[in-house]
């Protein structure tokens, strides 16, 4: 198999990865072919899965952009993925160009190629940590140096608590954050599930199973398990919602009836 110039040293390009295969569905071309294989058999059980990639993608443009609204200029992106375009970082900086934003990724194909991206901007960093350790990511020097933690902070987890099973307790993890984050800072999530989805849940069951066999499983929760990750935050209207239909800048009715699958919110911590 070819290593493409981009790939960093050490990686196995033989396992596929979330990361590369979002990149996939958003017509990226950082991804291998064990990638495009994964993503290709789990669209033959939901072919919408690239509409529900990018209707999160715009959810994520506007959360950014009101969060700068609201007077939260510092992000902190956990499980941020491949840079591709309209990410946060540019979203914040067009509306103000003081903005910093921290980007946290596991995957060192995301990692790298974040670096590689975001080279001589001054305001972004990029670190390989597990939302599942926490304090390890607030510990950073990275996080320390750029942002302050006495002001506020807008926590992105944008499709990232559904890869995290019950058994690793994401919801202690995004306690610890909130904890020290400073009071008026903002979560923005985003999270699969059946619900919203145009298709029988057994068919969409096959998707999840795709996920499982290689190994990095995609957990649906409902919307009541989610709304749990925002215990201590004050939601920002309209609320806990289908994607499309957070803040849409465009009639919804427009929308294709994908980008109404699963949930997503904005909270205020008190």
């Amino acid at each position: 198999m070819e290593r493409p110039a981009w790939a960093p040293q050490g990686i196995d390009i033989s396992v596929p990865s979330v990361s590369r295969i979002y990149d996939y569905y958003l017509g990226g071309s950082h991804n291998f072919e064990v990638d495009r294989e994964a993503a290709r058999k789990a669209m033959e059980f939901m072919p919408g899965l690239p509409k529900i990639m990018q209707a999160n993608r715009a959810f994520m443009r506007r959360a950014v952009r009101y969060a700068v609204q609201e007077g939260v200029t510092q992000f902190l992106d956990i499980g941020s993925g491949i840079p591709t375009f309209g990410n946060v970082h540019e979203v914040a900086q067009a509306a103000d160009s003081e903005a910093r934003v921290v980007y946290v990724d596991h995957d060192p194909v995301a990692v790298a190629h974040s670096r590689a991206v975001l080279e001589g901007d001054d305001r972004t960093a990029v670190l390989a940590a597990d939302l599942r350790k926490p304090r390890e990511i607030l510990a950073h020097p990275e996080v320390g140096g750029l942002l302050d933690l006495d002001r506020p902070v807008a926590l992105l987890l944008v499709a990232v608590l559904h890869f995290v099973e019950d058994a690793d307790d994401p919801r202690r993890a995004v306690a610890e954050l909130r904890d020290a984050l400073a009071p008026g800072s903002l979560l923005i999530v985003t999270h699969a599930a059946y619900e919203g989805i145009p298709l029988p849940a057994e068919r969409a069951a096959g998707t999840v199973d795709v996920y499982k066999n290689i190994r990095q499983p995609l957990i649906m929760r409902s919307r009541d398990e989610i709304a749990r990750f925002f215990e201590g935050y004050e939601m920002a209207e309209p609320g806990l919602v289908p994607m499309a239909d957070w803040r849409p800048e465009n009639a919804p009715a427009d929308e294709d009836p994908y980008a109404f699958s699963g949930y997503a919110g904005v909270g205020r911590k008190a």
